[in-house]
């Protein structure tokens, strides 16, 4: 589990530090592959959580706290990856991102501040108030996927 935990820090650290020099990437691709990995790592904390909110994964507060910081910080870094350049490059996401940029960017910001939430949730070690703060991230999460997402 440590090494799960290290193994995600690094590739949190990684995304971090790289962030501010992915605002401009090599190519449209490179944005779009950004975004993707953005999108993975923070499903897979999400998903752990998820496992522990359903009862399918025994809850432990401190692999909680730790997935929901991934996902807090995660989800501030994909959207930068959505540039116009972009649009034609073939993806899951439905033209509908560039058509309504506006709504997308809202939906985006809706996230994150749910994201963050859920971190604050997990601070507390208190499993139903995760759960609620898991299950409005989750319902942004299925929003976007729904109005965005192929």
């Amino acid at each position: 589990m440590t090494s799960l935990r290290n193994t995600s820090l690094v590739a949190i650290l990684a995304l971090a530090c790289a962030a501010p020099a992915m605002a401009q990437f090599k190519n449209a691709k490179h944005a779009v592959e950004y975004r993707q990995a953005a999108f993975t790592v923070m499903g897979k904390h999400f998903a752990s959580l998820g496992a522990m909110v359903s009862g399918k994964a025994p809850f432990d507060a401190a692999k909680a706290k730790a997935d929901a910081q991934v996902v807090a910080m995660v989800s501030t870094l994909p959207w930068s990856g959505f540039g116009p350049e972009t649009e034609d490059v073939k993806s899951d996401a439905k033209m509908e991102v560039w058509l309504e940029k506006t709504t997308f960017e809202q939906g985006a910001q809706r996230l994150t501040k749910a994201a963050a939430d859920l971190a604050t949730a997990a601070d507390s070690g208190n499993l139903d108030q995760i759960k609620l703060a898991f299950g409005a991230t989750a319902k942004s999460c299925k929003a976007c996927h729904d109005s965005y997402r192929n």
